[in-house]
């Protein structure tokens, strides 16, 4: 192999990986799907310094999604991604394809799609304003192939009966 093919192969490998980061597993997306959200509203997003806490995916009003990205300090940015038209609560700016909103000592950058939105939200200054901009704008699906896992295959006990009323065989033992 010459030394330009393999240069282009360990570019291919280590390019392959790159914001993959936050992809969802196979099992968390069946997991909020069984919980009501709309497989087309499951997104990640690249957000440098915080990455997603998967036990915080979940669902969110009728069918839209939830999720939390953490740093290393502790700090959380929480993503929520819904259908309707987006309204904004406090001071309000237009910006780019969306919305940047502060109130209550929070802050909310909204990248509005066609029909849904994605919101990253926290604490006011937690996060640069582009920054959080920047990730909002750029969501995505998250990875899967959107179908469902198929549901575990009952439990064989092996004490029930064939017939009958369909109790548990219970073999009296002394005393009973």
């Amino acid at each position: 192999m010459s030394l330009r093919s393999l240069l282009a192969l360990l570019a291919l490998v280590v390019l392959s990986g790159c914001g993959s980061g936050s992809a969802l597993s196979q099992a968390v997306i069946d997991q909020a799907t069984r919980q009501g959200v709309a497989p087309d509203l499951i997104y990640v997003v690249d957000l440098p310094g915080y990455e997603l806490a998967e036990q915080s995916v979940g669902g969110v009003n009728e069918e839209g999604f939830g999720a939390v990205y953490t740093a290393p300090d502790g700090k959380q940015v929480e993503m929520r991604v819904d259908r309707g038209p987006y309204t904004c609560a406090g001071t309000c700016e237009r910006d780019g394809d969306g919305w940047y909103t502060e109130h209550e000592g929070r802050q909310e950058y909204a990248a509005v799609r066609p029909d849904h939105y994605v919101r990253l939200i926290c604490p006011a200054g937690q996060v640069d304003r582009a920054v959080l901009k920047k990730a909002a704008e750029g969501a995505r699906p998250a990875v899967g192939d959107g179908t469902p896992a198929p549901p575990p295959s009952p439990v064989e006990r092996g004490d029930l009966p064939e017939n009958g009323d369909g109790a548990p065989i219970q073999p009296t033992g002394p005393g009973g």
